[in-house]
């Protein structure tokens, strides 16, 4: 089973620690993904719906976070992103504001994370995993040593 926290990121430190334990009283075993997106959205003062990017990271991790100190593992995040230079997410490197929603504002649904606001947050994910990787160092068996030699 899945469960995908999509909390926004001004709840997801009171709710998830919440959610966490009462599932490991339960006994459940799950998998934990992370939905940065849908949990911050707004509408934006010219009237376009977007996410803040620095509440997509801060949501993502405060998931991170959270997980380390409860002993859990994050298994995954979802985005909703393009390959496109579109300006439908305000803020990033490239410092979008609400004014420039409209050079490039393309969705027809919810909006997307642009290429550089996906890569910007993939090297996010990356330190974090490193983090969590430090803290918990896979050991390998012996038949994870003949796998990793073929």
């Amino acid at each position: 089973m899945t469960l995908i926290a999509r909390f926004g990121a001004d709840k997801v430190e009171k709710h998830l620690p919440e959610l966490i334990r009462a599932v490991k009283r339960e006994g459940r075993v799950v998998v934990w993904s992370c939905d940065p997106m849908h949990g911050n959205t707004i509408k934006s003062t010219s009237g376009y719906k977007t996410r803040p990017f620095d509440s997509i990271l801060k949501e993502v991790r405060g998931f991170m976070a959270i997980h380390q100190a409860e002993g859990t593992h994050a298994g995954g995040v979802h985005v909703e992103m393009t390959g496109k230079d579109v300006t439908e997410c305000t803020g990033g490197l490239r410092a979008l504001r609400d004014e420039d929603l409209n050079d490039r504002y393309h969705t027809f649904c919810d909006p997307r994370l642009n290429a550089a606001q996906a890569l910007e947050l993939s090297f996010l994910l990356a330190e974090e995993l490193k983090k969590e990787l430090a803290l918990h160092p896979r050991k390998l068996d012996d038949e994870d040593s003949v796998e990793a030699a073929e």
